[in-house]
């Protein structure tokens, strides 16, 4: 219910500030803007759709010749002791586990376009054993919470971005957005497990989450220490070296199991090509809220609000020009991305304020989305309460990229 509570309350905000724009400032072009901004994201919605259906195709039909191989079932065993306690609902040894490890794995490595649609075939696997079909169930929510959280190892895009910007060093938001992703992911799952009950102090969860922190921690010590030109290289080698090897594996596992693997992928490509269709309402619903929310002019009054705040108190307000980047995360990852790329141009790659959008850019991934299109792909209606876990772990890993970038550029 909280999804559709927000979806209306992006309409109503924005028609009182039209209201107030027009009524005390004489702006009667902010109807014309509004109106102009829904059909135009409607038809990005569409398009987004359209432009996922060659990837969902892709990566659908290569995870249908990884399942009949056996390696997604592999994977699944791999994570099995993690995942059958963050995810209980979840028999062991079901597809689902291999199929949300690979979504994991991608997201870790930066693939956006390889995530999504192993994410969805997760959301598939796990809607397979709802008994409430138009119901969120515990084990959807635990999964669109990493998803949302966008815990990532290597953010080659956002690096991509600066180094077309001009930056001096593309790759010195690195290591904050590697922090501010961790913090966001790992509060978010310990929030989590506290709500459903998860027993964080069992030893094998113990284990895991410190390993993970030795990882980070690992990850952080070995790009301190190179060169800064060779850490970009490094980080998009790495990600697509291993990406590519997870295809070979897919295409040597039915080599192995002597499956037909043409036919294989042509059946899990139609399963990608009908997911693509099917999300398509979700997204032009959830786009263009957050289009009219925007055109309206309410996330500038909230900037401009929240600067005036934080001057009121005496704190330091250098960071606040970031903050639509930060409002806008949750939203629309174009609109954050766009927010990202304007203060660039404005003040330079390598000011501080660009620093801090970058690092909150990569924090965490986009949330209203993630549950548009995830939550769609399946036909679940009843979120329950994924939206404000989500947004938790939104806040939290604004938070952390904002601190870790006075930690590193102040």
């Amino acid at each position: 219910m909280a999804l559709n509570y927000i979806w209306i309350a992006f309409f109503l905000i924005a028609f009182v500030v039209a209201v107030g724009k027009t009524i005390f400032l004489g702006d009667l072009d902010i109807w014309s803007t509004i109106m102009s901004a829904s059909f135009s994201s409607a038809a990005t919605a569409f398009e987004i759709s359209l432009g996922l259906t060659g990837i969902l195709s892709l990566w659908m039909g290569l995870m249908k010749i990884g399942e009949r191989g056996g390696v997604i079932q592999f994977f699944g065993r791999l994570i099995s002791p993690l995942f059958t306690r963050l995810f209980p609902g979840i028999p062991k040894g079901h597809p689902a586990m291999g199929s949300i490890f690979m979504n994991v794995s991608a997201n870790m490595l930066g693939l956006d376009n390889a995530a999504t649609p192993l994410g969805l075939k997760a959301m598939q696997e796990m809607q397979s054993l709802n008994d409430k079909k138009d119901t969120a169930t515990d084990a959807m929510l635990m999964f669109l919470i990493l998803n949302a959280s966008g815990l990532c190892f290597i953010p080659i895009s956002i690096m991509m971005y600066r180094a077309q910007a001009g930056a001096s060093n593309p790759t010195d938001v690195f290591l904050p957005i590697l922090l501010a992703t961790f913090i966001a992911t790992f509060v978010g799952i310990v929030a989590l497990c506290i709500k459903q009950r998860i027993n964080l102090l069992d030893k094998v969860m113990l284990a895991w989450l410190g390993g993970l922190a030795l990882i980070v921690a690992g990850v952080v010590w070995f790009f301190a220490r190179l060169p800064k030109e060779e850490v970009e290289l490094y980080s998009g080698f790495v990600a697509n070296a291993l990406l590519f090897s997870v295809i070979v594996m897919f295409l040597l596992a039915g080599l192995r199991k002597r499956i037909n693997m043409y036919d294989a992928f042509i059946e899990g490509a139609k399963e990608g090509f009908k997911t693509a269709v099917m999300i398509i309402p979700y997204l032009v619903a959830i786009l263009v809220a957050i289009a009219v929310f925007r055109a309206s002019g309410a996330m500038d009054v909230i900037t401009r609000w929240m600067e005036l705040a934080v001057n009121a108190i005496g704190l330091d307000a250098e960071w606040v020009g970031a903050l639509p980047t930060a409002l806008m995360k949750p939203l629309s990852g174009s609109g954050s991305r766009g927010m990202m790329v304007d203060l660039m141009s404005t003040y330079g790659a390598d000011a501080f304020v660009s620093r801090v959008s970058a690092a909150i850019q990569g924090s965490t991934d986009t949330t209203f989305y993630i549950l548009a299109v995830y939550f769609g792909s399946v036909g679940v209606v009843k979120t329950r309460y994924a939206v404000p876990y989500a947004l938790l772990a939104d806040a939290v890993g604004s938070v952390a990229g904002i601190i870790a970038a006075y930690i590193f550029f102040s």
